[in-house]
Formats: C-alpha cells, sequence, structure tokens
C-alpha cells in the first residue's frame, strides 16, 4: 500500500459507498470536502482491494463521461448459520446480504457443540465448492443459536435446551478449523437483524417477537441492537401474565407468558378441551383447517403476549413490532389479539404510528440476520481499518 494513503480515510470513504448507492468521484468529493486527489487516492486504493466497483456510466454532459463507484457484494463471502433446536439452516451471502448457497436440514441442538459444530463446517465446506469460491475469501461468520450468548465472548451462557453448550467456546472452537471472525448471537437477536433488512431498513426502533416452542424478543433502538447486561434483553417469554396464575413454566416459575402463549401451551390448552393437538404444528393445522376452538385459543395467546407488549411499548417506544417465529404462521389471528390488547391499553401517542405486523422475512429471518451480523464486523470501520493496513 502507498505510504501516503490515509488509512482511517479509506476506511471511511467506504462507510458511504457501502449502501450500494452509486456514487462517482465528484459526488464523493463534494459530500466528504475532501480534495479531488485525495478522493481518488483512497478509491484506487477500495478498488485495489476488490471492496468497490466501477459500475454502468453515469449520462455525460460532453467531453468523458464521469466513472460511477459502489460497493463489489462478490468481493467477499459471509457465512450465516441458523441453528435452532431440531432444525439447522446455513447459507453463504454476498457483502450485500443475498443468499447464493443454502443448506437447511433437521439436526438436534442437544447432541452438543462439537457434533453441531462439526456439521457446520462440513456443509460450510460443500456450499464453499459448489459455489467455487475458497475459504479464504470468507470474511465472517455469523451464527444464531437458542439460548442466551455473551456476546462479547460468542458463549453460551445456561442455556436451557442446549445440554454441554454452557461456557463452550463457540467463536474459539470454530476458529481451529477456520481462521475467520465468528460472531455468535441468540436467534431472536439475529431475527430482528434480518427482519430489519428485509422490511425495515430505515426503522431505528423495532422489536421482533418470535412465538414458538418458546417466546421471546428482539429489540433494536436507536438503530442498534440492544442485549443488555447480561445478554438477555428481550425475554419476554418469562414475564408474568395475570391470567396465568399458577400456571407453571419450566423456568420453575408460574403464570410465565410462555407457559400460556408459546406453541405447546396453546397445544395443551386445545387438550384440556377434548381438540387433538400435541403440538404448535397441530395448532397452525387446526387454524387452517377453520376449527374454532383452535382460533380463539390463538386469539387468546395473541391477547396475552399483548399485555406483555403494551410494557414494552411504553418503555421502549418501537415503530414497529414484527412476530414471527413457527406460530406466526396462523396468521392474522394470533396478531389481531396482540393488536386488540396493545392499541387499547397503550396510550394514544406510543401508538399513533406503531405498525403491529406478520414478520416479512419469516423462517429467513435468522440466517439473514445471522449474516447481517457477520456483515457488519466483516466491513465495520475497525475490521477496513486493519485489513487496509494489512
Amino acid at each position: 500500500m502507498d505510504p501516503t494513503i490515509n488509512v482511517s480515510g479509506v476506511s471511511q470513504l467506504f462507510q458511504l459507498l457501502r449502501d450500494g448507492v452509486p456514487r462517482t468521484r465528484a459526488e464523493l468529493a463534494k459530500s466528504t470536502g475532501l480534495a479531488r486527489s485525495t478522493i481518488a487516492a483512497r478509491v484506487d486504493e477500495l478498488m485495489r482491494l476488490g471492496l468497490i466497483t466501477p459500475i454502468a456510466e453515469t449520462v455525460s454532459t460532453g467531453g468523458r463521461p464521469p466513472s460511477q463507484f459502489a460497493l463489489n457484494p462478490s468481493a467477499r463471502l459471509v457465512l450465516a448459520a441458523d441453528l435452532g433446536a431440531s432444525h439447522a439452516t446455513l447459507a453463504v451471502t454476498d457483502l450485500a446480504g443475498s443468499v447464493i448457497a443454502e443448506h437447511s436440514e433437521p439436526l438436534d441442538i442437544s447432541l452438543g457443540p462439537v457434533p453441531v459444530l462439526t456439521w457446520l463446517l462440513e456443509h460450510a465446506a460443500e456450499l464453499l465448492e459448489r459455489l467455487g469460491r475458497p475459504a479464504s475469501d470468507l470474511a465472517a461468520i455469523g451464527m444464531g443459536i437458542p439460548g442466551p450468548v455473551e456476546h462479547s465472548t460468542g458463549q453460551p451462557v445456561n442455556p436451557p435446551i442446549m445440554p454441554g453448550w454452557d461456557r463452550f467456546d463457540v467463536p474459539g472452537w470454530v476458529r481451529q478449523h477456520l481462521d475467520v471472525p465468528v460472531l455468535v448471537d441468540n436467534d431472536v437477536n439475529i431475527m430482528a437483524l434480518g427482519e430489519r433488512a428485509v422490511a425495515w431498513p430505515g426503522v431505528e426502533h423495532l422489536m421482533f417477537v418470535k412465538v414458538a416452542t418458546g417466546i421471546g424478543a428482539g429489540v433494536i433502538s436507536g438503530g442498534s441492537l440492544q442485549r443488555g447486561a447480561q445478554g438477555i434483553a428481550g425475554d419476554i417469554g418469562h414475564v408474568q401474565v395475570a391470567r396465568g396464575a399458577g400456571v407453571p413454566c419450566h423456568c420453575g416459575n408460574k403464570g410465565c407468558l410462555e407457559a400460556l402463549a408459546s406453541g405447546p401451551a396453546i397445544a395443551r390448552a386445545l387438550r384440556a378441551q377434548g381438540v387433538p393437538a400435541e403440538s404448535g404444528n397441530d395448532v397452525v393445522d387446526l387454524v387452517k383447517r377453520g376449527n374454532i376452538d383452535a382460533i380463539q385459543a390463538v386469539r387468546q395467546a395473541g391477547r396475552d403476549i399483548g399485555e406483555v407488549l403494551t410494557t414494552c411499548v411504553s418503555l421502549v417506544n418501537p415503530s414497529v413490532i414484527a412476530i414471527g417465529g413457527s406460530m406466526a404462521r396462523v396468521g392474522e389471528h394470533l396478531i389481531a389479539g396482540v393488536r386488540e390488547v396493545v392499541y387499547t391499553r397503550s396510550i394514544p401517542l406510543a401508538t399513533e404510528h406503531l405498525a403491529i405486523v406478520q414478520s416479512a422475512a419469516a423462517q429467513n429471518a435468522a440466517v439473514l440476520g445471522a449474516s447481517m451480523l457477520a456483515i457488519e464486523h466483516a466491513l465495520s470501520p475497525e475490521t477496513l481499518t486493519a485489513l487496509v493496513s494489512a
């Protein structure tokens, strides 16, 4: 690299071009206030690294048409992993978050970290081979797991459905085999990132609520994911709900939202009424077939969730609440119950512009969020500064 190049300046210029909007050198100079010669040198350095590329030229007003530059999404790849309780999805995406290869299959997280992460590495190698790209093209790995994560270390912390994973050094183990940065987070947090990227890229305040075997929320406030002191921000499934007095929860308490409104809880309530439903999937099937008891049970679950979210609305003041997870497949019945309570009990100012919607990213939310987690690290000013220096 030319020693006269300002390393941090190159990284800062790249942050402008990350959005994919084509810009000319003159436009970059105008928006940064830097001299054209400085912009030219930094653009050349980013071109050398392959991070930006010239694209279709602008219309000329006479003379040589000015070249435009934008992010080169294919410069590097990221690996995104959504590791659920009983199912796993692995995807390779470009730097814009577009999935270019994917593999999904049933996988039990309770097998333990080494078998599950070995599966991840084996299928990552297969996907890269299919694409004809070397492992050295990977810029980072993003991973979501179904339990609390200490974000600073990437280690699971007391995950209730993940025996053998507590305090396991997931990033360290993976890097012994594939030497790239590894980012690990809770599955609901990455779902929030994926939902925002797909449907609400300009929204600064968003909550993603996952309703499945458990219930949890990912909270984005001020444009940043809020993880809390121990990484369990958004754990709304274990907030007590008045209607649940006396109902035991697997966490050891009684009356938790999860014990009333999760998929298994709704199925249990239906069985008590004589309706055959063994799981959340059975509930979804019953609702889709128009079973009145199932529809009413789902609507009530929505009200219970809405009771907790009413407090969240007052506390966090989101502009979007997206409902996802396997139980969101029941459609508007669940969301109608949520809206009924939130819009009734919240102060009008808090709900004036509040959208409560079904997840647009749906089953892809987690893997797309894992990709966003990896991309944000790979293209961060700190990472880029180190790359340019090297």
